[in-house]
């Protein structure tokens, strides 16, 4: 059976830093008080105000083109996994497929928040396995800034701006993604959402002036459920493939919060030396920030490598895969 293998990475990140002491004259914070709690030092933005999600998508995927050597035509399928979509219609990744010249490809949108990237290369490899398409783009594009509320200490100092693309191929060879677990909760809704906008609670002046447009999240119980789910889902992948810590080369989290990933990876024993991190450097970027970390330490990543990434996000959603790397490092 053919499996589904990434064959690229590529990022990008906007040029302008929002760091703590930038962040502390904004909004009654501090260096300390942030790096204590979430171990963030600085986040990227997107300061254009008319660009959106998309042109952090496009950036990643032309420069995945230009990586792989990937002519724009040869692409099957573009999915972008994202929470900031350019507009409520039409997808972002038509606007991505676009600019970009993959005159070729298909394209949607999938949204499940901070898991976004794991739940869309589930997708991916089911598109690859059935013989359905052979070049396939994940991308996730998140402008997170769109939807922080700098008047808010407790939530503006966490996100940050982003976007990474993996080229998803078949291969039959023992790499690849070899298994996920998904779940999804809906009563974690009230804990972890942007109140309006959406058809349940149209824009009005009235939700405008309530600053129900940005993310409302409540930390405590955010926090207790991701790490259990995450340590739960990344456990249960372990076990059905009889992998123990010795045996995985890489953990690689969802970048959150610095706490949920010491707790998870803690709990699971794995060694600080192989969990993957740099929300330090670009905070929560959500989707992206899985395939971000794996494109910043793709070059200590080698063939055969083993990972297990997992994340979660509003909805509740959160899962846990099992990846074999296939690319040796340049």
């Amino acid at each position: 059976m053919l499996n589904a293998k990434i064959s690229g990475i590529a990022s990008y990140v906007p040029e302008d830093i929002l760091d703590n002491d930038m962040l502390s004259k904004m909004v009654d914070t501090n260096d300390e008080w942030i790096t204590t709690r979430v171990g963030i030092k600085e986040r990227r933005i997107l300061k254009d105000k008319d660009k959106g999600s998309s042109f952090l998508g496009v950036k990643a995927v032309e420069k995945l083109l230009v990586e792989t050597g990937t002519a724009p035509e040869e692409i099957d399928l573009l999915i972008c996994a994202t929470s900031n979509p350019d507009y409520r219609f039409p997808s972002t990744a038509s606007i991505i497929i676009h600019d970009t010249g993959l005159s070729n490809a298909y394209g949607y949108d999938l949204q499940a928040a901070c898991a976004g990237f794991i739940v869309t290369m589930q997708s991916a490899r089911a598109y690859i396995q059935s013989g359905l398409y052979k070049k396939v783009i994940v991308v996730c594009a998140e402008k997170m800034s769109s939807m922080t509320n700098y008047n808010d200490r407790a939530t503006c100092p966490l996100f940050g701006d982003g976007a990474a693309a993996v080229l998803v191929e078949p291969t039959d060879e023992p790499v690849g993604v070899i298994d996920g677990e998904f779940h999804v909760d809906g009563s974690g809704l009230p804990h972890l959402l942007m109140k309006a906008g959406g058809s349940a609670r149209p824009a009005s002046h009235e939700t405008v002036d309530n600053d129900e447009h940005y993310i409302y999240q409540e930390g405590r119980a955010v926090y207790k459920n991701a790490v259990s789910d995450m340590l739960n889902s990344s456990v249960n992948v372990m076990q059905r493939n009889n992998l123990t810590v010795d045996e995985i080369d890489w953990f690689v989290p969802h970048q959150a919060n610095l706490r949920i990933i010491e707790a998870v990876g803690g709990r699971i024993r794995i060694p600080d030396e192989k969990v993957l991190v740099n929300i330090q450097h670009y905070g929560n970027t959500s989707a992206a920030s899985i395939p971000l970390c794996l494109d910043e330490y793709k070059n200590q990543l080698k063939k055969g490598d083993k990972i297990v990434m997992t994340a979660f996000g509003a909805g509740f959603t959160w899962g846990a895969m099992y990846l074999i790397w296939a690319i040796d490092p340049k």
